[in-house]
C-alpha cells in the first residue's frame, strides 16, 4: 500500500534524525517549543496572506508549518532514544499542539475580518475549524479516562496537520476552512459514540475490514491508515486542498443572511 510505504519512509528517516539530534544535545522540551514557535509564525503569515491578498505569505506559512510538523514528529522520537521521556514533556507537547491550533485558526479568522469587507462567513467557519480541532482531541483525552483508548476516527492530527500544510503550500487557504470546519466533526462524533458504545457494554466498530458486515466495508473512513480506502480518500481530501478554489468574497453566505 502507498500509504504503507510512506509511513516506513517517514518513521525511517524521522529515526534517523532523532538519534542525530540526540548526539547535538537536544532535548525534546527543546523541539516542542520551538515547534509550537513555529506555528504561531505561520498562523501570523496566515493573516497577512489574507489582509494583503499576496499569497507568498502562504508559501512562507507553509514552510513554518512544515519544520513545526517535523518538530512536534521528533520530539518523541528524541525523547525514546535519549531516555528523557517525562510525563511533563508530554504534558507540555499536548499544550503547544493546542496553542499551535489557535494560532493557525486565529491567524485565519484574523486575515478574513481584515478583509475590506470582513468575510463573516470564512470567520465563523475558522472559528468552527478550531472548534473541531480542539474537541476532536478533547474527547479523546476526556474519554480515556474511562476506556482503554480512543483512537478512531479519520481526522487524527496528523491528517489535520497535513491539510494545512498541503493548503498554504497550494496557496488555498479558503479551501483549508471549507474542509476544516465541515469533515472532522464527523471524527468528534465518532470518538463520541465509540466512547458511548464501550461504557454502554456494545462492541464499537473499529475496523470495517475486520467486521465483516457488508455496510461497514463501504464506508471508507472506518478502515485505518495504510489501507487503500484510507489512502483512496487522502488522495480525494488533497486534491480537493488543491484544485477547489473558493473566493470568499462571493460566498459571505452569513453576511448575506443578516443583511
Amino acid at each position: 500500500m502507498i500509504g504503507r510505504a510512506i509511513g516506513w519512509f517517514v518513521s525511517s528517516m524521522r529515526d534517523a534524525v532523532a538519534r542525530a539530534l540526540v548526539r547535538a544535545g537536544v532535548t525534546p522540551n527543546m523541539l516542542t517549543v520551538f515547534g509550537a514557535a513555529a506555528t504561531v509564525g505561520a498562523g501570523v503569515c496566515f493573516a497577512l496572506a489574507l489582509k494583503t491578498n499576496n499569497m507568498d505569505w502562504c508559501i512562507l506559512a507553509a514552510v513554518l508549518l512544515y519544520i513545526s510538523f517535523c518538530s512536534d514528529m521528533l520530539d518523541g522520537a528524541v525523547a525514546r532514544f535519549s531516555g528523557q521521556a517525562t510525563k511533563f514533556g508530554a504534558f507540555l507537547d499536548s499544550c503547544m499542539d493546542r496553542a499551535g491550533d489557535f494560532a493557525i485558526w486565529a491567524g485565519l479568522a484574523m486575515g478574513f475580518a481584515w478583509q475590506s469587507p470582513a468575510n463573516l462567513t470564512f470567520v465563523a467557519l475558522s472559528m468552527l475549524g478550531f472548534f473541531e480541532a480542539v474537541m476532536i482531541s478533547y474527547i479523546k483525552a476526556r474519554s480515556e479516562d474511562f476506556i482503554f483508548s480512543c483512537q478512531v476516527g479519520y481526522w487524527q492530527r496528523p491528517e489535520r496537520c497535513s491539510a494545512v500544510i498541503i493548503a498554504a503550500f497550494a496557496c488555498n487557504p479558503a479551501a483549508l476552512v471549507v474542509e476544516q470546519s465541515i469533515l472532522p466533526i464527523f471524527t468528534m462524533f465518532r470518538r463520541a459514540g465509540h466512547t458511548w458504545a464501550i461504557l454502554a457494554g456494545r462492541r464499537p466498530v473499529t475496523n470495517a475490514r475486520l467486521d465483516g458486515k457488508w455496510y461497514h466495508k463501504i464506508q471508507p473512513w472506518l478502515y485505518p491508515r495504510a489501507s487503500w480506502p484510507y489512502d483512496i480518500m487522502t488522495a480525494a481530501y488533497i486534491a480537493f486542498l488543491i484544485f477547489a478554489r473558493f473566493d470568499p468574497a462571493e460566498w459571505d453566505i452569513l453576511r448575506d443572511w443578516l443583511g
